[in-house]
């Protein structure tokens, strides 16, 4: 056991947020925390994490647990370079390494041969470095690093890019790759889906598969509970419970589980009122007197069940239009949008170009990319907020938009919640806007409170509650489903299946992209693929799409191998003499080959025997370094061979 959690209780004030939270962390155990928001997922963490004390309980951690703990949002704030960030996490290998070098100084100097001793003693705490160099990982460092920054989304970038240039969620990127460097064996981390791409998310995934340690992680992203978890602990009314399985085995787990003690609770109910009555019919009789009796005082010493809490108030509401649109509702051609430099002088940065797409009335269309492509950018070049470098637009008939912006920028920071909804729909009675305000969770004072306290969820519905209000035909979302918790997004999901007009939506969440897209459009630098069905649906196609090119490439290899070896016809002068030509090309490459071979296995060979020098084999650094270039050349050698074969074939 890692760490146990017990009967931790936490509040602010009068508001109870945690209360005799109890749970424990198994090595390489995989657990999930989910619950609303405001739950006190986040705050459970920092308490364990050490940043939050509790009222009371105890946490007790394994002897030497390196425990890693990354907040929500938390950008790295540094001075330093991507790479010096990195390396960073390496100083005690680097080090290490330092100090290899210098003890590798001092064994060539032919002063030390002299003092035996000294000698001796320096080559065996050479000898105890490298070893524990070597198993702490610190021949891969530049590996580890190259890796995960790649995976994280900063391939592109240049190692000594300054971190203090990088946007916000870059930041919270780099932070996250910082601390999987680390791999801590409790790896804690608060929603690290956020600002990450399909892409990035897929490697995520794939990477804590693979994690060596235990990970606790709080998460509204279902798909990503579903692949990397193993356990969910869900905080519901202040409490604690833990569920075996992913998110999709929870909501199967706890739908069974409120059932059973829902028909537990209705037959003891039952009981109790067939008891009560004949009680209450037989009491006053003096041949049944005694049985009556009997029946009170066991209704008396029963054990009477809580009626199962039934679920937590979710938000309410629903899209509705005020008319249809034509059946063409939108035409998209060719469209580019190009960023002009700061002085206007020269053009900048191209985004993406020949964009073309149509929506049809009715359609629910997910429009996905890598971050950076221009996404939000499109959709602001749809809804009239920019205009496009090039290219045409053209709206249907009786369309009225509705956008989503996920960074809100349409909220007034200074406004009440009542005064933002209220100020756009001045002609609704004060009675409409507070019940479409109770519908998204906003009841009482709720309404007072000021759109800059508003958490990211707040803010969403609030956004949210004005689009409903506007009785959109055409809804344009830009990642409608950030910062809301789970069962927020369920609602969002059961008002936009039942939305009777035409949706395109930006997401990276691919639960919900399975749940709502008929229709999937990627965006590339260069332009548009069009794929039918939802998210998985895209990937079955593309798997097909890249085995079907592989196969041709394989083919078309084959046959131009057959062709070169076979001669040409006799009637032909110049087909015979480029067949001719092509075969002498050919024997030359395989004698190239041949020769490159021989050298690689001899070079092989050589190194091999270098091993066995003792000169060589006592210094670990040096076995180490030969071991990796023999690795080199035997890859380079197996490639080699498979151009030799691939020629005689």
């Amino acid at each position: 056991m890692l760490l146990q959690v017990s009967n931790i209780t936490k509040s602010y004030g009068i508001d109870v947020i945690l209360s005799n939270i109890s749970m424990q962390v198994l090595e390489r155990e995989r657990i999930g925390i989910v619950g609303v928001n405001g739950a006190g997922k986040s705050t459970l963490l920092k308490i364990i994490a050490g940043e939050l004390s509790a009222d009371s309980g105890a946490i007790h951690k394994s002897k030497d647990l390196k425990l890693g703990y990354l907040a929500q949002n938390s950008g790295l704030q540094s001075n330093k370079t991507i790479i010096e960030e990195m390396r960073a996490v390496f100083d005690h290998l680097i080090q290490a390494e330092q100090e290899l070098r210098e003890l590798e100084r001092q064994i060539a100097d032919p002063a030390l041969h002299e003092n035996e001793k000294r000698y001796s003693e320096v080559l065996e705490r050479y000898a105890r470095k490298s070893d524990w160099f070597r198993e702490q990982g610190g021949f891969e460092i530049n590996t580890k690093i190259n890796s995960v920054l790649h995976g994280m989304g900063f391939g592109d970038f240049e190692p000594d890019t300054p971190i203090v240039n990088l946007s916000g969620g870059q930041k919270t990127r780099l932070a996250l790759a910082r601390i999987l460097l680390q791999a801590p064996d409790l790896l804690m981390l608060d929603e690290p889906t956020n600002y990450l791409d399909i892409d990035t998310l897929t490697w995520l995934e794939n990477y804590l598969r693979s994690y060596p340690g235990a990970i606790v992680v709080v998460s509204h992203d279902r798909y990503f509970l579903d692949a990397t978890v193993q356990t969910i602990v869900e905080i519901e009314r202040h409490a604690a419970k833990r569920y075996t399985g992913n998110y999709s085995r929870y909501i199967e787990l706890k739908a069974a589980e409120y059932e059973s003690l829902m028909k537990q609770y209705e037959k003891q109910q039952d009981e109790i009122a067939r008891m009560e009555d004949f009680v209450r019919r037989n009491l006053v009789r003096a041949s049944t007197t005694k049985r009556a009796q009997s029946r009170r005082k066991a209704l008396e010493k029963m054990e009477r069940l809580e009626k199962p809490a039934g679920e937590l108030k979710k938000a309410s509401f629903s899209f509705e239009i005020e008319r249809q649109t034509g059946k063409d509702v939108l035409e998209a051609k060719s469209l580019g949008v190009v960023f002009s430099s700061g002085d206007g002088a020269t053009a900048g940065k191209r985004l993406f170009r020949n964009v073309s797409f149509s929506l049809q009335r009715g359609e629910t269309v997910a429009l996905i990319g890598p971050n950076g492509i221009g996404k939000s950018t499109l959709l602001k070049v749809l809804v009239g907020e920019l205009q496009p470098s090039e290219g045409q637009l053209y709206w249907g008939s009786n369309v009225k938009l509705g956008y989503y912006d996920q960074e809100h920028t349409g909220l007034n920071p200074a406004n009440t919640v009542l005064e933002e909804v209220w100020s756009h729909y001045p002609h609704l009675e004060e009675v409409r806007i507070r019940t479409v305000l109770g519908n998204f969770l906003f009841s009482g004072d709720d309404v007072q409170k000021k759109i800059s306290s508003l958490s990211g969820g707040e803010k969403a519905r609030v956004s949210l509650a004005k689009l409903m209000l506007k009785q959109a035909n055409v809804l344009i979302l830009d990642e409608p489903t950030n910062h809301l918790d789970l069962f927020s997004k369920e609602v969002l999901e059961s008002a936009l299946i039942d939305y009777e007009g035409t949706l395109l939506f930006i997401s990276h969440d691919r639960y919900f992209l399975n749940k709502m897209a008929e229709r999937i459009i990627e965006l590339s630098p260069n332009g548009t693929e069009h794929f039918l069905g939802n998210y998985d649906d895209m990937l079955e196609k593309k798997r097909d799409l890249d085995e079907a090119y592989q196969e041709s490439l394989a083919k078309s290899a084959s046959g131009a191998a057959k062709q070169a070896a076979e001669p040409a016809p006799a009637s032909s002068y110049e087909a015979e003499k480029q067949a001719k030509r092509e075969e002498r090309n050919r024997q030359r490459r395989v004698e190239q080959l041949e020769k490159q071979i021989s050298e690689l296995e001899q070079h092989i060979a050589e190194l091999e025997n270098r091993l066995a020098d003792p000169d060589v084999f006592n210094d670990y650094v040096r076995v180490a370094e030969i071991q990796n270039e023999i690795e080199q050349k035997k890859a380079e050698l197996q490639n080699v061979y498979d151009q030799w074969e691939q020629l005689l074939s």
